[in-house]
């Protein structure tokens, strides 16, 4: 069962939040030791909200995890995959999490993330790897990876989520999961912190039906008193859009990537069969050429990621008094280059955000989605994109020495595209400009992998992309597909 229909059975009264919660739990000791998917449990608090008997929302009662990055929750650690945050507990809420609360969700643990979200797996050094329930011995991927994980496994009908270049999308795509990023400034933030990298990262979730995707966004999405700015927010909630099923759409695809010339075929097949099914459905598809540079906007991500990596390890040294030992060796080296590229680097990658968006733009113009896949491959092998011990450590003596210049004549740039965004180099478009994205199940490997494919929509377009994930839904179903661990113990699956 989904959240929704987990939701109705509380609110009928045929089960409790108290048996909810205890079936999640099972579930989770009993596949999780595998997944290592659920970094820390807060079982104390959801003790109190399960029998308190005061949950009110429309996700009353129903099961819920957090992910361990920018989604805190009070009197808990948030550690954002790194041992530099392990003692440091939330003051408060953030404004996410008291959402997700407010919309009745039993919290009862926070997911595995890679140390500040900063790569595509999910493999810190602290939490260790997780695993994808579809085939352990590879990933789930990142940064949302724990949460993936989890809904896949049966562990939570959705878990919560973030994205700052695919971590929402690259985790629904390994795992057989909707993951929709919504447009900027319509995502709750703080107050911790405002938005992150320009307002590139936004809040969500990772779930196994659209309609859930479409109601928790609701129970999350309104105005914040504390924005900076005032959003345009949707006319009506997003779950009522999906009374309708969109009609004659004009969709163009595309599986070519400069960063990745040679996109598996299982991607390729992934976009060409979803491509036949909306063609099916009756709308108009056809072929196009990426309306973009993705090499250079690449480049231009990872200037900002790079500086974005350097403020928040200065900010955590300088807070808490933590260490380089305290930090992986590669975040180490991605901060000392961002330090060494210093302002300019930074602020001429986001002045150069507005070519991607007039050219996506322009390509709106014509299309009202851009097909893609989300993954360019099968979820990797677990350890595939690790560096090795003696990259580790020489990564530490640059970043003691503060000698970024060595770095960058390395090459690093270059290889951190090739190596780090060769197997995802699709998602980064939707973050850099703003615009919403939305990565569906709709194809599955020779050998059972799930590999999910993207739609990016023009800004406010979020109803429609889930109008049209819907309707996909209904054509091609994916509901009753489970990883063969969960369907082993499939009467504890929720």
């Amino acid at each position: 069962m989904d959240a929704t229909e987990l939701a109705a059975l509380v609110q009928s009264g045929e089960v409790s939040a108290r048996e909810l919660l205890e079936l999640a739990r099972r579930r989770a000791d009993d596949v999780d030791g595998e997944l290592n998917s659920i970094v820390l449990r807060m079982d104390a608090a959801a003790d109190e909200r399960a029998d308190s008997g005061t949950l009110n929302g429309p996700f009353a009662g129903v099961p819920f995890l957090i992910k361990d990055l920018a989604q805190e929750y009070r009197g808990y650690p948030t550690s954002y995959g790194s041992r530099s945050l392990a003692a440091d507990v939330a003051t408060d809420h953030a404004l996410v999490t008291q959402r997700f609360l407010d919309a009745g969700l039993v919290i009862f643990g926070k997911t595995n993330t890679p140390e500040f979200g900063a790569k595509a797996v999910t493999e810190p050094d602290y939490w260790g790897s997780s695993r994808n329930p579809w085939n352990t011995a590879r990933t789930p991927g990142g940064s949302s990876g724990g949460s993936g994980a989890a809904v896949a496994a049966g562990i939570v009908p959705a878990a919560g989520a973030n994205d700052g270049g695919g971590s929402i999308r690259i985790p629904a795509a390994c795992n057989g999961l909707v993951g929709l990023k919504l447009g900027r400034g319509l995502s709750p933030y703080g107050p911790q912190t405002g938005e992150i990298m320009f307002g590139m990262v936004g809040q969500g979730v990772v779930s196994r039906t659209v309609r859930d995707s479409a109601a928790l966004y609701d129970a999350i999405v309104s105005p914040d008193p504390n924005a900076e700015y005032l959003a345009q927010f949707p006319s009506e909630p997003f779950a009522n859009s999906l009374g309708s099923r969109p009609t004659g759409l004009r969709i163009g695809w595309s599986h070519s990537s400069a960063v990745n010339p040679h996109p598996h075929r299982e991607a390729i097949a992934a976009v060409e069969r979803t491509a036949a099914v909306l063609s099916e459905l009756g709308h108009h598809v056809e072929e196009v050429p990426p309306p973009f540079d993705d090499w250079a906007l690449s480049r231009d991500f990872l200037s900002i990621w790079f500086a974005q990596v350097h403020v928040q390890v200065s900010e955590i040294k300088a807070r808490i008094g933590a260490k380089n030992s305290h930090f992986e060796a590669d975040t180490l080296a991605l901060a000392e280059f961002g330090r060494h590229n210093g302002m300019l680097a930074a602020i001429s990658a986001l002045e150069n955000t507005t070519t991607y968006v007039r050219s996506l733009a322009t390509f709106h113009d014509r299309y009202d989605f851009l097909l893609t896949p989300t993954i360019a491959t099968p979820p990797l092998a677990l350890g595939s994109t690790a560096t090795s011990s003696l990259v580790q450590a020489a990564a530490r003596v640059v970043s003691t020495m503060r000698a970024g210049r060595v770095m960058a004549l390395s090459g690093i740039v270059d290889d951190a595209i090739a190596d780090g965004l060769g197997w995802v180099p699709y998602t980064q478009l939707a973050n850099v400009t703003g615009r919403p994205a939305i990565s569906v199940p709709m194809h599955w490997t020779d050998d059972g992998l799930p590999l999910g494919v993207q739609f990016v929509g023009r800004l406010g377009s979020e109803s429609g992309l889930l109008r049209l994930a819907a309707q996909l839904e209904e054509a091609r179903p994916w509901i009753h597909r489970f990883p063969a661990p969960v369907k082993s113990t499939q009467k504890n699956a929720v």
